[in-house]
């Protein structure tokens, strides 16, 4: 059974960095895609950013594009959120997730629906 167990969460300043992992064991990399949710109070659950979907290169929602960089470490089966620039917005709780690496998959490397499971989260709290 796959289990995606997240950390590094926190509260931090507008403006300051945070860098969150997946420790992800039950399932490999290799036919897997790996990416992030989040939930802000009051909102639904949005997509945040893909890596490894098919064909593509990672893909980032527009609202952190060019401030969060996700990453994998394969030999520590580890996938990481850095965030950079953080805004109040960003506050949330992030989840990592995981979806089938597929051909069909691929329209989808941008939308929530990706993922079948994610794990429990970890709070992000940016203030002002």
């Amino acid at each position: 059974q796959v289990q995606l167990v997240e950390s590094g969460g926190g509260l931090v300043q507008a403006g300051d960095s945070l860098r969150l992992s997946c420790a992800v064991s039950g399932r490999s990399f290799s036919n897997s895609v790996m990416g992030w949710l989040r939930q802000a109070p009051g909102k639904e659950r949005e997509f945040v950013s893909a890596i490894n979907c098919f064909g593509r290169g990672p893909s980032y929602a527009e609202s952190v594009k060019g401030r969060f960089t996700i990453s994998v470490d394969n030999a520590k089966n580890t996938v990481y959120l850095q965030m950079d620039g953080l805004k109040v917005e960003d506050t949330a709780v992030y989840h990592c997730a995981i979806g089938y690496r597929t051909s069909d998959s691929r329209a989808y490397c941008d939308r929530s629906d990706l993922f079948f499971n994610w794990g429990q989260g970890t709070q992000v709290t940016v203030s002002s």
